[in-house]
């Protein structure tokens, strides 16, 4: 693993079941986390991500392959590595017996870290999260924005080099995951590094400086989202709807190069040049369209299809 590297996943495999039953969740994994970057897992439900995260952190057994964590060898040393790893889960698990300061120093006990230590670090860490005014406040007084941010709050107690993240906003208002996402561009610039998984596109192409798209358990893609979106996607998108969104889209197809795809009542057009498109938009009354750039989600669409995951 290079030295600059905090994270290193070789080869890695996990299945479960036997025979015909057996289940293949992790299929050859590799990637790895530069310090003080962050890192995007992305993939649809099924993909692969918690178990990766897990088997990442020592709580689940690979079948094969090597992890290499904060410069220790995983599960054999988990828990030495995870002193240095801070987690935000996807559901809240906060201790709603305690108040948000009572439960920022009962989580540092459990790295071993002296109350004076753990009292010490609570203000800043309140104050990051915008939470001085709360410190007194039971978790059930929180609202849900303020409860994710405390989280936050509690995965820094032991001051950890790596942060995961699971879904870290997903259903936050506009605002709370707007203020989620300046508290994490703040981590990056101290240094530290965040392997985050999500499934808001714009969430991943704001923070992450490198992700890896994963499916069925597989690696499928991996680099800076820009270099992907450049190396997968046409420049151009025109989405199309309307009363007359899928007869203009029928006619597309056959007189255009244009790679086209309707889902539901929108017909989507990737092209590198959408003059022609736009000409013959503006000459059609019962259609609305949006032109705009690609973005990561086109990408994300491309790569693992339009179909619903269970």
């Amino acid at each position: 693993m290079p030295q600059s590297d905090i994270l290193s996943v070789e080869n890695l495999h996990k299945s479960y079941g036997k025979g015909n039953a057996k289940s293949v969740v992790v299929d050859n994994l590799n990637f790895s986390l530069r310090r003080g970057e962050c890192f995007g897992l992305l993939g649809p439900n099924g993909a692969g991500k918690t178990t990766t995260l897990r088997l990442c952190l020592g709580l689940t057994a690979p079948d094969s392959g090597r992890i290499i964590l904060a410069g220790q060898s995983i599960p054999a040393n988990a828990r030495q590595a995870r002193l240095r790893v801070g987690v935000v889960p996807q559901a809240d698990n906060l201790d709603p017996d305690f108040t948000v300061s009572e439960n920022l120093l009962v989580f540092g006990r459990y790295f071993g870290i002296p109350d004076t230590v753990i009292s010490a670090r609570i203000p800043a860490l309140l104050e990051f999260a915008n939470l001085t005014a709360k410190k007194n406040a039971g978790i059930a007084e929180l609202s849900g924005g303020m409860k994710r941010r405390l989280m936050l709050a509690r995965a820094l107690v032991n001051d950890p080099d790596l942060i995961f993240m699971d879904e870290p906003t997903t259903g936050l208002d506009p605002q709370a995951r707007h203020m989620i996402w300046q508290r994490l561009k703040a981590l990056v610039s101290q240094g530290k590094t965040i392997l985050l998984t999500t499934h808001f596109m714009d969430e991943a192409e704001r923070l992450c400086d490198r992700l890896a798209v994963i499916d069925h358990g597989k690696m499928i893609a991996e680099g800076s989202p820009r270099s992907l979106i450049a190396r997968h996607i046409e420049s151009e998108v025109v989405e199309v709807y309307g009363e007359g969104a899928r007869i203009w889209g029928d006619n597309l197809g056959r007189h255009q190069s244009v790679r086209v795809e309707i889902s539901g009542e929108t017909v989507f057009c990737y092209t590198n040049d959408a003059q022609q498109l736009l000409t013959s938009l503006h000459m059609t009354s019962d259609v609305r369209f949006v032109h705009r750039p690609a973005n990561l989600e086109d990408l994300f669409l491309k790569l693992t299809g339009r179909e619903i995951r269970d």
